[in-house]
Order: structure tokens, then C-alpha cells, then sequence
């Protein structure tokens, strides 16, 4: 290898050395920052609404069931029905 190429080898070396340390430095005051896996992904959104979505369904068919409905229909009747 000649001497200018030797050089510039030797100069992208010292480029990439600098620029690895600066990163680190960066993460370092970030305290972690960077790395934190805070929130939620859009996957997890999807499964979960796809499971909100479930228990609404099935919240659903026991509300509008019948022993279920005729409860809640007696229970708001007497609340009307209630004297102060």
C-alpha cells in the first residue's frame, strides 16, 4: 500500500474511532433514553383493539341476554321508582 493510501486508511480509521465515541458519549447523556422501550407498537395497538373488540362482543351478548336484560330492567325500575 503506498503512503497516501496508507494515510487516508489511516484517517477513516480515526473518523470511524471518533464518530463511534461521540455515539457513545450521546447514549451515555441520554441516559438511556435511546434505548428505552417505552409505549407500545403498532402491533400491540392491533392486538390490542382486536381484544377490546372481543371482550365488547362478548360484554354485549351477556348484557342483551335475556335473565340478564330483565335484571337490569328491574333494577332501573325500582331506582325510578324510588321516594327521596
Amino acid at each position: 500500500m503506498s503512503g497516501k493510501f496508507r494515510d487516508a486508511a489511516c484517517a477513516v480509521r480515526l473518523r470511524t474511532v471518533r464518530l463511534a465515541a461521540t455515539v457513545r458519549c450521546r447514549v451515555r447523556e441520554a441516559g438511556g433514553r435511546l434505548t428505552s422501550d417505552a409505549g407500545m407498537s403498532t402491533a400491540e395497538y392491533a392486538v390490542g383493539t382486536i381484544a377490546a373488540c372481543g371482550f365488547a362482543a362478548v360484554l354485549y351478548k351477556v348484557v342483551t341476554s335475556g335473565s340478564v336484560s330483565g335484571e337490569l330492567q328491574q333494577a332501573v325500575e325500582r331506582a325510578l321508582d324510588a321516594r327521596f
